[in-house]
């Protein structure tokens, strides 16, 4: 997946996933490599390769983008048919399970990423090398990182430190309480953040600036606002990143990288895995299957039609900001404006049908994966943006103990003069509200508005078919509860 790289083998990383699994030794049959799990790091090189194994699993981004739409009132599943990725749709009308491919994917991806963080790290000491402790740092970060998305969706998860897990020890591990993980991942974020500079060398790589966002993204989570406050002020202050002026070119291929990304999930495109395996793509799956059903245009490519606007969000928007348009694509007024407009065409699925699409994350012309363009795409997540820093940083400000409502709207007013909309002059619990309302305004389509209503409160009045008590977590996989042996509870009401 990762385009910073290109001497890591891609075979490293189905041997490494073999090792995560706890084989020790391939057949005894004159192997042509003898190396094995326990003496894999030799070198500098083998430490790099493990790293690049860690960071692969990122590419599993693209779901959280799915689910944080489409559990909201943002978006529908769409796609073909309700019978199509089932689980989407279960997801959308809140009457998913524990039986749902998606979200299994989801706690065992992730946890992947976790195991291959946990191999790294438990073999830190087996040599010394130049550069080693940065390798380490960012081997933590992403071990934090998984376990926040595992904390987000899940609540309490088994909390697995430094080592891998084997077969035989599931069943010897409960689910660890979600303020123990938080703790985990606090530390975590703290240690890299100490060892990692503002800017590395490779792109894509983890900064000091990515670790201090996402620790304050997991403060604001756990409602420590003065230390959310804290930690988002130091992000800001480096005055290393800066609104990009220009709203509408924020995704597109050739602006990535710019003054606004903290921290953005790589893709190169450069090779296709399947409709069964989505998580061996090496490019952004959401881009193709988020396109629109057999288009015959201009600027567009055609894709699968997933993950659709809402008219609920078209309508929030106030008429002149220029964020609706950048978010939503009305397919239809925009076929209306074009010279050829008769020759157009395309096709809704069964799934739903909006007249909406994500124009953020969206195929266009000329932006092509490999081989197969409904599946892989080289646009890259933006995970953490400086405008998301500049709104939980007000946030943050305005729900502290000691207030500081003048800085938060400081904050606020700078994402909404970047868009030339008005500014923002209320205080206290009103305050909060323009806060929030803005967060839809600028991150919609990315993947957050979910999790936001969730841990704000509104969950269950935004929501069609919301159950408070239950549905603020996702439940945990049904057949991770029979691997641990029915050692692991449920979530309430599942």
């Amino acid at each position: 997946m990762k385009k910073f790289n290109n001497t890591i083998k891609a075979i490293f990383l189905f041997t490494l996933l073999s090792f995560s699994f706890g084989c020790n030794k391939f057949l005894d049959i004159n192997p042509l490599y003898t190396q094995d799990a326990e003496n894999f790091f030799e070198n500098k090189e083998d430490y790099e390769r493990a790293l690049i194994g860690a960071y692969d699993l990122l590419q599993s981004s693209f779901a959280t983008l799915w689910v944080g739409e489409i559990a909201s009132d943002n978006a529908i599943a769409g796609g073909e048919s309700v019978s199509d990725t089932r689980g989407l749709h279960e997801i959308e009308a809140m009457t998913h399970n524990a039986v749902n491919n998606e979200l299994r994917s989801i706690f065992r991806w992730n946890y992947a990423g976790i195991t291959r963080a946990n191999y790294l790290l438990e073999n830190r000491n087996k040599i010394d090398f130049e550069g080693k402790d940065k390798i380490i740092a960012e081997a933590t970060f992403l071990r934090a990182y998984y376990y926040f998305e595992l904390v987000k969706y899940f609540g309490d998860v088994p909390l697995i430190v430094d080592k891998r897990l084997g077969a035989d020890e599931v069943t010897k591990i409960d689910r660890t309480p979600r303020s123990e993980v938080y703790a985990q991942i606090e530390k975590d974020l703290n240690d890299a953040a100490a060892v990692l500079d503002w800017n590395n060398p490779v792109k894509g790589r983890i900064t000091k600036g990515a670790c201090l966002a996402l620790l304050g993204k997991v403060y604001l989570y756990q409602d420590k606002f003065a230390q959310s406050a804290a930690t988002l002020d130091i992000v800001i202050k480096q005055n290393k990143y800066s609104l990009i002026a220009d709203y509408t070119d924020l995704f597109s291929v050739a602006n990535e990288g710019n003054s606004e990304t903290v921290f953005d999930v790589e893709y190169s495109g450069a090779e296709g895995g399947s409709y069964g395996c989505l998580i061996c793509l090496e490019g952004n799956a959401a881009v193709g299957f988020q396109g629109i059903r057999q288009y015959n245009g201009p600027v567009y490519g055609d894709g699968n039609s997933y993950n659709l606007p809402t008219q609920n969000l078209y309508d929030a928007f106030a008429a002149n900001d220029i964020r609706r348009e950048a978010t939503v694509l009305d397919i239809d007024a925009f076929i209306a404006k074009q010279p050829n407009a008769a020759n157009i065409t395309y096709a809704k699925g069964a799934g739903g049908h909006t007249g909406f699409y994500n124009n953020k994350y969206i195929k266009r012309q000329g932006e092509i994966g490999l081989p197969d363009n409904d599946l892989t795409s080289h646009v890259n997540y933006r995970s953490i943006r400086y405008a998301d820093v500049l709104l939980m940083a007000a946030e943050a400000h305005n729900r502290s103990t000691s207030p500081n409502d003048i800085l938060a709207k400081s904050y606020l007013n700078e994402v909404r003069n970047r868009v030339n909309m008005p500014d923002i002059t209320s205080s206290g619990s009103q305050l909060t509200e323009d806060i929030w309302a803005e967060r839809r305004f600028e991150l919609s389509g990315e993947g957050h508005r979910f999790f936001d209503l969730v841990r704000t409160g509104k969950a269950a009045a935004a929501i069609t078919g919301f159950t408070p008590g239950k549905n603020e977590l996702f439940p945990i996989p049904q057949v991770e509860i029979d691997l641990s042996g029915g050692n692991w509870s449920q979530n309430n009401n599942y």
